[in-house]
């Protein structure tokens, strides 16, 4: 059941959402300006210097700074998760990212799995940004340089599209959270959201999720459990490249089939 206040936030959310639906704007792909050198405390600066040397990568050279330090605190988190475990990613597959927003993101995302084929589902892609250029532009621009990416606007609760690695950056699990983000509430559907992952995933394949907090991780576990998913193990805590959080990112992996190997448990926020 929802409040008075939240159904009256989803009408106007929803109002805003079916209008950028309708006009589906674009006025082209968006470049950034790339940032270069990066400005931050020395503990980033430290960390980012280990990443960039272990994945060849410099997000910086073509994007800009709040973009950059995104792309390495995701990459921070995955790098730390299968560190700990000692294990390597899995390669060489196709990779579906679920909520996308701009797919911002998609660098660190292809420098960490290396996948064959990219594909960022986003179910607002034409979302317009103060300087007029709406998400599917900044997609444009942000996948340039990744020739085997692409990016979809659709909603993934229904959507058939498998996949080896599935991966969710703080999907949408509460009516406070998709408030937040100005979705309306008949979007939250987290029931067939985690079915369509499960439906969605190959045998043998490994859904990566990121969670605000420990209280929001153990809604999506039971989720997760829900639509027949077994959870390898997860990793909490809090690094200098995302400090900035209110709660520390819960990173865990889920598995339709155990085979081989798990993630063990990393609940060590002392690692950072």
């Amino acid at each position: 059941m929802y409040s008075l206040w939240q159904r009256v936030r989803s009408l106007r959310h929803r109002f805003s959402f079916g209008l950028s639906e309708r006009l589906r704007w674009s006025r082209g792909p968006f470049h950034e300006s790339p940032a270069l050198v990066l400005r931050g405390s020395s503990e980033q600066a430290e960390r980012i210097a280990a990443l960039q040397s272990r994945y060849q990568v410099k997000f910086e050279a073509r994007l800009a700074q709040a973009t950059s330090l995104n792309n390495y605190e995701y990459l921070d988190l995955l790098d730390r998760l299968w560190q700990a475990a000692g294990l390597a990613p899995p390669r060489s597959g196709v990779l579906c990212d679920v909520g996308c927003a701009n797919f911002c993101y998609a660098a660190a995302l292809q420098a960490f799995f290396r996948p064959a084929s990219l594909v960022g589902v986003e179910i607002e892609g034409y979302r317009r940004y103060r300087d007029g250029h709406t998400r599917i532009d900044y997609a444009a621009g942000y996948l340039a340089s990744l020739p085997q990416a692409r990016f979809v606007v659709a909603d993934y609760a229904g959507l058939d599209l498998a996949a080896d690695v599935i991966t969710a950056w703080f999907p949408f699990v509460t009516p406070q959270a998709i408030l937040a983000w100005r979705l309306p509430l008949s979007l939250l559907t987290p029931v067939r959201l985690f079915a369509r992952v499960r439906a969605n995933l190959r045998p043998g394949g490994l859904f990566v999720m990121a969670n605000h907090g420990l209280a929001e991780a153990a809604i999506a576990a039971d989720l997760c459990a829900a639509a027949g998913l077994s959870s390898v193990g997860r990793h909490v805590g809090a690094g200098p490249l995302n400090a900035h959080r209110l709660a520390p990112a819960v990173l865990s992996g889920w598995r339709v089939e155990l085979r081989g190997p798990c993630i063990p448990s990393l609940e060590t926020p002392q690692s950072y």
